[in-house]
């Protein structure tokens, strides 16, 4: 299951079925976004309110405890005022998470969402190429399991390597040995069913 497939392909619809925590804090987002960069066309994709130039320029995202700011190339744009959070595992994307409007610097995000217009029409400004990340070693009891078991390690060999590091990731970081045993349980199962690692609950 895709868990950001999009629940609507209508921007009315999609506000009207946020989550009441985050439903007002977008509504005022969307509000100022229109009066500050009414040229941008507004469209639903991976359920989220996306905002486009040449390319997709910001989103907004409406969760059960917070609302949240994507620039899709916010790791370009100067951000004096600090706003911007650290996107993990994406050298581009960067964003702004909120609970509340109060305190929010509007001048600054104003400020910043200009500054990613302007990059998104300057054509001849590519985005940079990703960092090359250094190689994560391969937690143990994962390469164990994998020996164990056969069809596992033979669809886990044909994944592309950052498909393989979601899973090298996501057993490594466990701080418990049971949570550890838990997480290889689930990943033998998924990858034995041919399935990536946002797709193993579906195993």
């Amino acid at each position: 299951m895709d868990v950001r497939r999009s629940r609507t392909k209508d921007p009315n619809r999609w506000l009207a079925t946020c989550p009441d925590f985050s439903r007002s804090i977008c509504e005022e987002l969307r509000d100022l976004i229109f009066r500050w960069e009414p040229d941008l066309a507004e469209s639903v994709n991976t359920n989220m309110l996306c905002y486009t130039g040449r390319k997709r320029v910001f989103a907004l995202g409406a969760f059960q405890k917070a609302a949240c700011i994507t620039f899709f190339r916010g790791s370009e744009l100067p951000d004096p005022a600090g706003l911007l959070n650290q996107e993990e595992g994406n050298h581009l994307i960067r964003n702004i998470t909120l609970k509340s409007l109060d305190g929010l610097n509007l001048a600054a995000l104003r400020t910043l969402m200009r500054a990613a217009v302007r990059l998104d029409a300057q054509v001849d400004r590519p985005p940079p190429p990703p960092k090359k990340r250094k190689p994560l070693p391969m937690p143990p009891v994962l390469a164990k399991g994998l020996n164990e078991h056969k069809a596992a390690a033979a669809f886990f060999e044909r994944l592309q390597p950052t498909y393989q590091r979601e899973y090298m990731a996501w057993i490594g970081s466990a701080k418990l040995p049971e949570t550890q045993q838990k997480r290889l349980k689930e990943t033998l199962k998924a990858l034995s069913a041919g399935k990536k690692w946002a797709e193993r609950r579906d195993a």
